[in-house]
């Protein structure tokens, strides 16, 4: 573990250096920003809990488009830089590596989700909202985010380049993401299994709506769990070529 941390620690600092870390940031401020203003605040009349719903609605789409962009880098940045086998010759262990890298970028995006909280919190001083809906949406948030970023991390060990890395990543999150329409046009028992595969659709919504269910925040972890296996897994199979 403290190996891990080593490289998240390193791996934060690098992503806290570069230009490509303060635009994402940059980027995903913005888009939130004029979402929320254009959306959330429009001069239709609504409830408080009702105009935090809609910033934690489209919030979960930037989250998931910055983890993408932000696990990029992660592993396929050092085959494209041909570090990858230097770091692999190390003491260091692949679930090390993997882990430490997950780590770093999972930081990174907390401290930029928890950067949008002035704008919920914009209407908790005008209107009535209670913190716990703010909190749970915020804990989706990450979680929703945790899972990206796994698949994510999966996406760069399987790439030779950051481009392909976004590319794969992006396919395995539309794929995750559209079980929700599978199971509208099947039958179950496989409605039921596409359903709970669903990234978004069944899992997230709980959480835009205040309320926290174990059964959601347990799956959000097994698919973080199942990413980062797969990934170290990749890793170790390289190694052996």
């Amino acid at each position: 573990m403290r190996r891990a941390l080593l490289i998240a620690r390193r791996e934060l600092g690098a992503s806290l250096r570069t230009f490509q870390g303060y635009l994402i940031i940059a980027l995903v401020l913005a888009v939130d920003g004029l979402l929320f203003n254009a959306y959330a605040l429009s001069g239709v009349s609504k409830r408080s809990s009702e105009v935090v719903s809609l910033f934690f609605l489209f919030s979960s789409g930037t989250t998931m488009v910055a983890s993408v962009f932000i696990s990029m880098r992660l592993l396929a940045e050092e085959r494209q830089a041909g570090t990858l086998p230097l770091l692999a010759s190390s003491p260091v262990k692949d679930h090390e590596i993997v882990l430490g890298k997950f780590l770093a970028a999972l930081v990174f995006l907390s401290l930029l989700t928890l950067s949008t909280v002035f704008m919920p919190l914009l209407v908790l001083v005008h209107g009535r909202l209670s913190l716990g809906h703010i909190a749970a949406g915020y804990l989706g948030l990450l979680l929703l985010g945790s899972a990206s970023l796994a698949i994510g991390t999966l996406g760069s060990a399987l790439a030779r380049n950051q481009v392909l890395a976004a590319v794969f990543s992006g396919c395995m999150l539309v794929a995750l993401l559209t079980c929700w329409w599978l199971a509208r046009i099947t039958e179950q028992p496989l409605s039921d299994v596409f359903g709970a595969l669903a990234l978004w659709n069944q899992h997230f919504p709980p959480f835009q709506a205040g309320v926290v269910h174990v059964r959601d925040v347990v799956y959000y972890l097994l698919v973080t769990y199942v990413a980062l296996f797969a990934a170290t897994r990749v890793l170790e199979a390289r190694r052996w070529r």
